[in-house]
């Protein structure tokens, strides 16, 4: 199968992408439930958490590595067996040192599926389809964020936190596993096959010089972020704002169902706008509404400026995915997608940090004005990101543009 011919591997990929990630989702509440019914104080909590991200980091690029010179579809199920063996076992768990490793493990499981993933919608995507199949790939993700968390929420609970907690984490594995049944024959024996000549490793000094690479990995780390502290501190003000905690879940629903709407309607946008325009006006204005959300508002509007902040927050993972595979050197892709990765992991480590500090000497509404200027500027190194995939030469749109007006005047 070439780049660009049959989509049907996409469409099992997101929805392999869908169970894996609202696993994951359903699971990361349910360790930090665990973890207190198991005695944990906050500061436990944050090292369980943090070795999630941390333990991914030293072997991200190495698996990009291996997939620039080999197969993507391998790492797929190696994901999936991480990640619902990590959370089973967190389930089985009765120490926090136990509870610490199995989360490294599902974060491990969780890369591996994502850098296979992404190098394979890379690999498998003619250049000009690469910004609508990350985008729908995307979706996955959002359909994951959006359902395990709440199917978290409806397991645990009562008197029994403990056996509420670990039924849940035994449910985010079995759903992690039915990713399976979406995994059969999702990479062409063409595109794997192209694999086998391969030139010298590219050093990742060259990668992260190239163009457009520096700029993608920021874009993604600072809406990843926003995500995150998003997530974690809205509750935080609603609770000093006497919202309800119903109805922030509610308010964080409408952010993930707009993401989904943003990927859905992305390709037409990119027509209209072009990357690197949607890219800087989205950055731009999700800046300007993180911003907005430190102003005591009424719910109304805060409803509605969450949003338009998912439909923004939405634009940047997929393009980010794209800038940094068009950018970087050929037989290096993965290995950027990998960069990609680890600056996320990174971003997840210190953005909750720097707002806990932020928080905690200028109140609980800091942070978004924190992330605010973080967004914007993410808008302006998106303006460095590459407006044409790798390689194309600086004038080939208008040499196009010329040849198309000379075929019409001759009436060709």
């Amino acid at each position: 199968m070439r780049p660009g011919g049959n989509r049907g591997w996409l469409l099992r990929l997101v929805i392999a992408f869908s169970f894996a990630q609202g696993a994951v989702s359903m699971a990361r509440p349910a360790v930090s439930y665990r973890a207190l019914a198991l005695g944990a104080d906050e500061r436990a909590i944050g090292v369980i958490a943090g070795v999630y991200a941390l333990l991914p980091l030293f072997v991200a690029v190495p698996l990009g590595r291996r997939t620039d010179h080999g197969r993507c579809a391998p790492l797929l199920p190696v994901g999936v067996v991480l990640i619902s063996g990590g959370c089973a076992l967190s389930g089985l768990a009765d120490s926090l040192w136990a509870m610490a490793v199995w989360s490294g493990v599902m974060g491990l499981g969780h890369l591996c599926f994502v850098i296979g993933a992404q190098s394979l919608v890379a690999r498998q995507s003619a250049p000009h389809e690469q910004d609508r199949n990350f985008g729908h790939f995307t979706i996955g993700a959002s359909l994951g964020q959006l359902v395990g968390p709440i199917a978290a929420g409806a397991l645990i609970g009562g008197p029994d936190m403990a056996g509420t907690s670990a039924l849940a984490l035994l449910v985010a594995g079995a759903g992690g596993a039915v990713a399976f049944t979406s995994l059969w024959r999702i990479e062409s024996p063409a595109t794997a096959n192209s694999r086998g000549e391969q030139g010298e490793r590219v050093p990742v000094q060259r990668i992260l010089r190239a163009r457009g690479v520096p700029a993608g990995i920021f874009i993604s780390l600072a809406v990843l972020s926003a995500t995150d502290i998003l997530t974690a501190y809205l509750p935080v003000v609603g609770e000093h704002r006497g919202i309800a905690p119903a109805m922030i879940g509610v308010l964080l629903s409408l952010r993930a169902a707009a993401t989904i709407a943003c990927r859905l309607v992305l390709t037409p946008l990119l027509r209209l706008l072009g990357r690197t325009l949607l890219l800087t006006v989205t950055c731009l204005l999700a800046a300007l509404l993180c911003a907005g959300i430190a102003l005591p508002v009424p719910v109304w509007a805060l409803a509605l400026m969450l949003a338009v902040l998912g439909f923004c927050l939405g634009v940047g993972q997929p393009l980010s995915m794209t800038t940094v595979v068009q950018a970087a050197p050929e037989g290096a892709r993965s290995t950027a997608l990998a960069l990609r990765l680890t600056g996320n992991r990174l971003g997840q480590v210190a953005a909750p940090a720097s707002a806990g500090l932020v928080a905690g000497l200028a109140g609980v509404a800091a942070p978004f004005v924190m992330l605010g200027a973080l967004l914007l500027v993410s808008a302006g190194t998106a303006l460095r990101a590459p407006a044409r995939p790798a390689g194309e030469p600086e004038d080939a749109g208008k040499a196009s543009l010329s040849r198309a007006i000379l075929r019409r005047k001759s009436g060709i």
